[in-house]
Parts: C-alpha cells; sequence; structure tokens
C-alpha cells in the first residue's frame, strides 16, 4: 500500500517501468543511468548486460528506501493505476551476431 511521502511497502510493488539513458563508453562498455531513479548508475559489456545490471539495481534500491523508511521513487511505485493502461511499448536490446 501507499504511505505518506511516496512510501509503498513491499507487497503492493511487483513491476515498474522506468527510463534508461544508455551511454556508449570508452573501450567497448556501457553505461546506464535513469532520469527517474536517482542514483541508480550501471555499467555493462554490452547494452543488454548494462540493462540487467540497472533493473536489479532499481529493484535494490526500491528494497533499501522500503526497508529504511525512505520515499521510494515515483517511477517505482507506479505499474498501472487504471486498467485502461495495461499495455507498455518497450525498447529492449537485442543482441545480433
Amino acid at each position: 500500500m501507499a504511505g505518506e511521502a511516496g512510501t509503498v511497502t513491499s507487497d503492493t510493488m511487483n513491476e515498474a517501468t522506468i527510463r534508461l539513458r544508455i551511454e556508449k563508453l570508452a573501450g567497448g562498455r556501457f553505461l546506464a543511468t535513469s532520469p527517474d531513479v536517482p542514483g541508480l548508475v550501471a555499467e555493462g559489456r554490452s547494452v543488454a548486460e548494462a540493462t540487467e545490471i540497472a533493473q536489479g539495481l532499481a529493484r535494490k534500491i526500491a528494497e533499501s528506501c522500503i526497508e529504511h523508511g525512505d520515499p521510494v521513487p515515483p517511477a517505482l511505485t507506479r505499474l498501472f493505476e487504471r486498467e485502461s493502461e495495461a499495455a507498455l511499448d518497450l525498447l529492449v536490446p537485442v543482441s545480433v551476431p
């Protein structure tokens, strides 16, 4: 359930969508940050790996906020507020040879 100051309990959070910004670094690695989740910085050998690490980190940030009674970033507290919004258009990385 939503609590005061944007906090939520862990039994109400299943999935949420966040925006990721992926930058190619020197050396061919990729850096993922999110305007929706302050403090999220993930690095990987591919876009897919950076995205996967960012997903796990976003989950850990939400868990830490809940554990410490801090506000959860709003993007991590909203999934679908109305049933009519039960569709997502996502861009996903696909490795190709």
